[in-house]
This record gives C-alpha cells, structure tokens and sequence, in this order.
C-alpha cells in the first residue's frame, strides 16, 4: 500500500506567538490568523494598561477622601501612599526611569531642585520685607514658635505631603500616562488633577489666611467658590511648573525640591512674617 505525499503548496503549519498552532490547505488563512491573534494580544495589554492607569486615579480619590474627609492621619498615610503606589507601579512594568528615579538622574535632578530653593527663597524674602505683600504670609496655620515652624517645615510637609503627592503625581500617575499620551498631554493631565487634589485644603484656605479672606470678602456666598477655584487653578499651573521641571531633569527630586521650596519656605518666612507684623 502506498502513502500519499502532500505537497508544500497543499498543507502549511503555522506557530503564532501564544503558542498555538495552525494547521490549513491555505498559507494566508495561516498568516491572517497569526495576524488577528497579535492585534488580539495588542488590544488586551492597551485595556490592561488603560485599568491600571485608571486604578491610580481612583487610588488617589480614596487617599484625598481618606486624608480630608475621613481624617487620617498623613504622616502614615503618606509614606504607606507612596510605598503602595510604586510598588502597584513596578508590579505594573513601570522601570525607575519611567518613575523619575533612575539612580543615574538623582544628581541632576539635585542640583535643579536646588536651584529652584534658592530662587523660591529669594522671592520670599522680598515678599515679606514688602509690607504690601507681607499679609500674604500671615496664614493662621503657620502661626508657630520657631520649634514647631521647624517641625512642620522639615518633617511634617515633607513626610506627610510632598513624599505622597510627589510619588503620586510626577512619578507614578506620570509613569502611567506616558504609557498612552505624548509628553505635554502628560504633564498637562498631571497638573489638572494635581489641581483638583486641592479641592478639600482650599475650602478651609478663605478663613485660614487674612490676604486670602480679604480678596474675596466682597462676594459673599460666591467666596468660598471663588478661593476654591483659583487654588485649583494656581497648583494646577504649580503642577505645570513642577512637572516641567521633572521633564527636563529626568528626576523626580527636581520638582520635590520645588515643592519643598514653596510649602516649607513658606512657613518659615510666614513665621518671621508674624514677626515683623507684630
């Protein structure tokens, strides 16, 4: 008895990449269906990298909830934030290039974080020994003795608000978006939502500070609108900035300088403000 023998052009055996193998009378019915199979596997990693990034943003709407609204503690809340945050990340595939924090970039991103300190600085310095700005500093909250102001400049805001935000918005949600935006939609997709983080801390921002309640005395019930709306749209532009900085150093510690700078310096001069308005 004799075996037949299939020619070549009769049967062809294909492998697509998920292992599965094809077996047709027809060569580009074999092709077609290792193609679909890829586009397959395309679209499931973008829904997959579209959830993740969705996640993060939903991640940060609990931990804003649970810091204002719930009134947890942030100096745990922050780090535990943070951790949680780049560890969800690099389980994600994120590299520390991706997140700001190659180790190759940390002394760039030093000496720009550093600069932006000493500018910062000087700018409040000359606000305060303006008397037409120096109101601008006298923020009941930072009505401290110079132990406290130390306190809150160099532990509490550092620990308990620049790690998270930082890690949150110049690291992790960045390293997020890049994965499906061009670079100024990221930075400008950052800072918006950076912006609206601050919702909760500029309701309470009217009473809080003189030069603040001041300007918007005048509106009445349309105050508390108004403080929220140019807080939501000044850290928004400070995202723009921050996230800039992050851009051109490649470092996350560029735009933690920034925020340091303008938070803790802040308190600092604000202190020495209620001094010299004694």
């Amino acid at each position: 008895m004799s075996i037949p023998v299939l020619s070549p052009a009769a049967t062809a055996v294909e492998s697509s990449p998920g292992g599965v193998v094809v077996t047709t009378k027809d060569p580009d019915a074999a092709h077609d269906h290792v193609r679909r199979h890829r586009l397959a596997l395309i679209a499931r990693g973008r829904r997959a990298r579209l959830a993740a990034t969705v996640a993060v943003v939903f991640a940060l709407v609990g931990l804003n909830v649970a810091n204002h609204l719930l009134g947890w503690d942030t100096m745990w809340l922050g780090p535990v934030g943070a951790v949680t945050l780049l560890a969800f990340a690099r389980w994600q595939g994120l590299t520390w290039h991706q997140l700001g924090l190659a180790r190759h970039t940390h002394a760039r991103g030093m000496r720009w974080g550093l600069g932006v300190i000493a500018v910062v600085g000087l700018v409040y310095l000359v606000g305060i020994l303006l008397p037409s700005t120096r109101t601008a500093f006298l923020d009941v909250r930072y009505h401290l003795p110079p132990a406290g102001a130390l306190l809150t400049a160099f532990v509490m805001i550092p620990v308990g608000t620049i790690l998270l935000e930082e890690v949150a918005f110049r690291s992790v949600l960045w390293g997020f978006l890049s994965r499906h935006a061009r670079m100024w939609q990221v930075l400008v997709g950052s800072s918006l939502l950076f912006g609206l983080w601050h919702v909760f801390p500029a309701m309470a921002s009217a009473t809080g500070n003189a030069a603040i309640g001041s300007a918007v005395a005048g509106l009445g019930p349309f105050a508390k609108i108004a403080v929220v709306g140019g807080t939501v749209l000044f850290t928004a532009l400070g995202g723009v900035l921050a996230g800039e900085l992050r851009r051109r150093s490649g470092s996350l510690f560029a735009s933690v300088g920034m925020h340091w700078a303008t938070n803790a310096l802040g308190v600092l001069f604000g202190v020495l403000a209620w001094r010299l308005a004694a």
